[in-house]
């Protein structure tokens, strides 16, 4: 598409202000650009690359790093102009750009660097300026129209440098006689900068100031020439800075804006969007620490634009990572040999293919070499093992200098991962903790079936080891995945790790057996419940011919009595306000991303339900604050166990108990059963496949977690509840059991009772 447009140049640019540490979502933006920019020259298209370090920019936030009693005085005034945190560097803009710019260096990012402070001072900017001062009238009104402001008519668009003081954040010009700007600095324009209050007239050229950003923005682009930027979602929405700067390049500079290619979303780390200034999230120039560049850069090459990338380094997402570039690694060795599988494999062969080209940072092989694994790598330094005499034999043959390099370079990232994410939780409030495994009876029996056959082995061959295992999953009948599962939390404390049978070779048939051992007796001394099994079918069961379907189902039930159900309340209403604004940053693709939202979703799927039209209740919960939708308020009951849904992510439902016949069961319905809805005229017919909560009456519930019956909706007339708690597949007991500790707990913190009866079916 912009081959056909027969440009004589096309000009890709980015542009940020080095308000600080340069945080490592603004990467996303010169990776986008780099790739446009390669592609561009690869169909032989005549093209250049630019980066805008926006110089001029005011100093607008404290970096949580920097002494606010030494640098607070810098406040408001450029960033080319303050000075620089380190000797050598010629301002505090020159210290964070160039500590950015070695970064995106590292990952073969080369683009012109441009300053915006040399732009101002060389005069290019001069007659923008000017007229946009000229077309002031143009300006107040884009922004009623574009952006819904009113710009008062003594409002001139430019940010003079105080002749005073300084400060280029705190000026205000009130009127353009078409030679000179004048201006008052403000002493409470804003609340980050106090201005002086000094008031004089400046020419509006070179470095006396400069245009705010939604005007600047495009003039940059009208003095550079650039013909394509894109940018991220939130200056994408509709009157955001590129909505406005569009009008401003049709209406003023009589320019055709850049091609913004449709905006890219967010990279964030651990899911929380990043800010310079504030010091928020992490540096480019830390997270680049973390990885290869070659693997940093491919982590980025892989993503496409329009979906939001989040890294979370904790766990076992580096893990999983090295595995995917290996893998792709693989794809491209496949290329160059001219071994492409045939039909649509080869596509998608091609296709990984060419990610790793475009990830490329060092010359990539011209011929298959053997990829250490990096998980592997892990576990070996882990264990203090010989990694190189280990590669070495797992490859049967000496390993050839790129190689030995390769096996260098990962020992390296290797160590960083040990020490800093292994084993480790993110430091952050974003949500529970993953649990521990708790054993199923299946899993604790192939534990026991593998120490006994290891225990009987007479030679320690790999390959033997290996039948051993899958010899152990046969005979107990359990599925592969969770006989893993484990095996690798009794050996490694992690749900992953080496190929099964390399582990027990590193660590040694006794020691396994051992380990394993170990771990059984450690988990049965350990587990300590919060509730008790209910086993009175006279209250609640779940039929034998569901549990025998869906063997992970647990259940918690409570009775709360007594209850005093209200409208609304202030604290609940603070607290769960307190959840929402925590949730801030919260997306789509991070709810999807929960191990509880997956379980419902899958259960979803066996009940033949589209979970995208049907959402599961804490999906659909916290898909309204990831879409600012706002949430309902029902009433105290509901809204109290709601934000327990929204914080563990397990569906939990409350009933009017004295509508309830006992006993209930958790059942497939019968032929013809229906159940009329909350909010629904018309009865729904239940599907044989569904799961569903019944009493004696009929159903109370549909799809496990979806919608509840009309007439056992807990209103502010109900005195008595019936809870229920939803557990199945990766939702363990523990963590219904915490779900229904805290329901029980906001309750009756709120709507007072006691708690009759309470615990786990």
């Amino acid at each position: 598409r912009l081959k056909e447009r027969h440009f004589s140049l096309e000009w890709v640019d980015d542009m940020k202000t080095p308000s600080g540490r340069i945080h490592v979502g603004s990467l996303r933006g010169v990776i986008v650009h780099d790739l446009i920019y390669k592609a561009l020259k690869e169909i032989g298209v005549k093209a250049k690359f630019s980066y805008v370090f926006n110089d001029m920019d005011p100093m607008d936030g404290m970096p949580a790093y920097l002494d606010k009693n030494k640098w607070g005085k810098y406040m408001g005034q450029p960033l080319y102009k303050i000075p620089s945190p380190k000797i050598g560097f010629k301002s505090f803009a020159d210290y964070y750009a160039k500590e950015f710019i070695g970064v995106f260096n590292s990952i073969n990012c080369h683009p012109q660097i441009i300053w915006s402070s040399e732009l101002h001072r060389s005069g290019k900017m001069n007659e923008i300026i000017k007229l946009f001062l000229d077309k002031v009238d143009i300006v107040r009104d884009a922004y009623k129209r574009v952006v819904k402001k009113e710009r008062p008519p003594n409002w001139f668009p430019y940010n003079p440098i105080c002749e005073k003081c300084g400060k280029i954040g705190t000026t205000n010009s009130y009127k353009w006689d078409g030679k000179y700007v004048y201006y008052r600095c403000e002493p409470q324009m804003v609340d980050w900068a106090r201005g002086c209050g000094h008031e004089g007239k400046i020419e509006p050229t070179r470095e006396n100031g400069k245009l705010p950003w939604k005007l600047d923005w495009p003039a940059h682009w009208k003095v550079i020439g650039v013909t394509i930027e894109s940018s991220g979602k939130d200056h994408m929405s509709s009157g955001g800075s590129y909505d406005m700067a569009v009008h401003f390049c049709k209406e003023i500079l009589k320019i055709e804006p850049p091609d913004a290619m449709g905006g890219y979303e967010w990279f964030t780390i651990g899911g929380r969007k990043m800010s310079s200034s504030k010091g928020i999230g992490s540096s480019a120039k830390e997270v680049s620490s973390i990885l290869p560049p070659d693997v940093f850069r491919f982590m980025q090459v892989r993503t496409p634009i329009s979906t939001h990338l989040d890294f979370n380094p904790y766990g076992d997402t580096i893990l999983n990572l090295f595995d995917d570039y290996d893998r792709l690694m693989n794809s491209y060795f496949l290329k160059i040999e001219n071994k492409l599988p045939k039909g649509k494999a080869g596509e998608v062969t091609l296709d990984f293919a060419r990610i790793i080209e475009l990830s490329e940072v060092k010359p990539l092989p011209k011929s298959r070499i053997f990829l250490p694994r990096f998980r592997t790598m892990v576990n070996l330094l882990e264990n203090k093992k010989n990694v190189s005499d280990f590669f070495k034999n797992q490859k049967r043959s000496s390993l050839s200098l790129e190689e030995k390099n390769l096996v260098e370079e990962r020992i390296k990232y290797a160590r960083i991962y040990l020490e800093k994410y292994a084993g480790k939780k993110q430091n952050n409030n974003s949500g529970a903790a993953a649990p521990k495994l708790l054993l199923s009876p299946k899993q604790k029996e192939f534990l026991k079936k593998l120490a006994d056959n290891l225990y009987r082995l007479k030679t320690e061959d790999k390959q033997q080891i290996q039948q051993l295992i899958f010899d152990a999953i046969k005979e107990t009948n359990v599925k592969p995945k969770e006989a893993f599962h484990a095996f690798y939390n009794a050996l490694t404390g992690k749900p992953y790790g080496p190929k099964a049978g390399d582990l027990i070779k590193q660590l040694g048939v006794e020691k396994v057996v051992g380990l394993i051992n170990k771990s059984e007796k450690t988990k049965e001394e350990k587990t300590v419940h919060l509730f008790p099994i209910l086993n009175n079918p006279e209250i609640f069961s779940i039929d034998k011919s569901m549990l025998e379907k869906y063997p992970s189902l647990n259940i918690g039930i409570a009775v709360i009595k007594g209850v005093i159900i209200k409208k609304n309340d202030l604290g609940l209403a603070k607290e769960i306000q307190e959840f929402v604004k925590s949730q801030e940053n919260l997306t789509n693709e991070m709810i999807g991303s929960y191990p509880e939202i997956q379980s419902y979703r899958k259960i979803y799927k066996e009940m033949g339900l589209d979970w995208h039209s049907k959402r599961p209740s804490p999906e659909a919960l916290l898909r309204r604050i990831a879409l600012k939708k706002g949430l309902y308020e029902i009433n105290t009951c509901v809204d109290a166990y709601n934000l327990i849904v929204m914080k563990h992510h397990i569906s939990s439902g409350a009933f009017d108990l004295d509508q309830i016949q006992f006993p209930t069961v958790l059942r497939f319905p019968k032929h013809d059963e229906e159940i009329l809805l909350l909010g629904d005229k018309e009865p729904t017919k239940y599907k044989s496949n569904d799961l569903a909560y019944f009493d004696q009456v009929g159903g109370y519930n549909i799809y496990f977690n979806y919608r509840d019956a009309q007439r056992t909706a807990v209103t502010e007339e109900t005195k008595n509840i019936l809870i229920n708690i939803d557990g199945i597949y990766e939702i363990t007991r523990k963590q219904v059991e915490k779900t229904l500790k805290e329901s029980i707990e906001i309750i009756t913190k709120y709507c007072g009772g006691k708690v009759e009866l309470a615990g786990i079916v």
